[in-house]
């Protein structure tokens, strides 16, 4: 995704955990546009890339599903929180192994209805299979039964 917002000549931010960013990685993961995730309090998560959006911040942000470790039933519901509660849109991005392509999709407005936004995401992805196809995860996240 680093590589088509750079062709895009876009300013991104992306979540990466913490791990990421210990040592001389840190400056450069930061640089690159790299917020570290304490994956312990994702609520934080969220929190914090709001208060950089309402102090002005401009900037798109990249977070990517889980699904390259296994265990994983569903998507965490941190984008959808974040779209929601600073008015963001999401754009659907994808790197689809079975075509060999990666880019970006449609940009969404989340409209608050879970089921019916995330039924839209899951059309989109449906033909898409990623890298490790074998451990794909179903765009679903816990909240679909319940307002975010």
């Amino acid at each position: 995704m680093l590589g088509i917002t750079w062709r895009l000549d876009m300013d991104i931010r992306w979540l990466g955990k913490d791990s990421l960013f210990v040592g001389w990685r840190g400056p450069l993961m930061r640089a690159l546009g790299g917020i570290p995730v304490d994956r312990s309090n994702a609520s934080r998560v969220v929190d914090e890339v709001l208060e950089r959006v309402r102090s002005g911040e401009v900037f798109g942000l990249v977070v990517t599903p889980d699904g390259t470790r296994s265990g994983h039933t569903q998507w965490k519901s941190g984008f959808y929180r974040i779209a929601r509660e600073s008015g963001m849109p999401v754009t659907l991005g994808y790197v689809d192994r079975t075509t060999m392509t990666t880019g970006l999709g449609p940009t969404l407005e989340m409209t608050g209805d879970v089921a019916a936004d995330m039924d839209r995401i899951r059309a989109f992805y449906a033909d898409k299979a990623g890298a490790r196809p074998d451990r794909r995860v179903e765009p679903r996240l816990r909240e679909e039964t319940r307002e975010v």
